[in-house]
């Protein structure tokens, strides 16, 4: 369950939404997500077809397990039934043992059709830095928490 988020007349262009931390990337989680999503692509799951493509680390995680990732983070801060639109653009490759952190804040403030609306940039990053995920989301709010 969502975290209450906070009122539109308390949030401003620039408000921070809460880091969420997701990880070390396991292996073995890469094989579940390819069970539930049903993307079994030997990149995610065999080290040996990972090489032999040219990742010289082996296997990679799955874009939209990251994605997914992102989608958590934000879920976890506005309620699902808040968010008006969820997007996103894949910048980099997740490894296993990667911790990926996932931040945004709020960009835009505004009424539309009705309703309080935020719209928040999110970016999802490794331990180094190196930015895998970037995005956007916006969300109706209530006027007053």
């Amino acid at each position: 369950m969502a975290k209450e988020e906070g009122s539109f007349k308390d949030m401003n262009v620039g408000f921070v939404m809460p880091d969420v931390v997701k990880g070390p990337v396991q292996k073995m989680q890469l094989v579940m997500y390819a069970g539930a999503s049903g993307d079994f692509n030997p990149l995610h799951t065999d080290d040996d077809f990972a090489k032999a493509v040219g990742m010289k680390d082996g296997v990679i995680a799955h874009g939209m397990l990251i994605m997914g990732f992102v989608g958590q983070a934000v879920t976890t801060w506005v309620p699902k039934k808040s968010l008006r639109k969820f997007g996103v653009r894949f910048a980099g490759m997740t490894k296993p043992g990667n911790t990926i952190t996932i931040s945004g804040s709020v960009t835009d403030k505004r009424v539309e059709n009705g309703e309080d609306i935020i719209t928040c940039s999110v970016v999802a990053k490794d331990e180094t830095g190196d930015v895998k995920v970037t995005g956007s989301f916006s969300a109706a709010l209530p006027l007053k928490g």
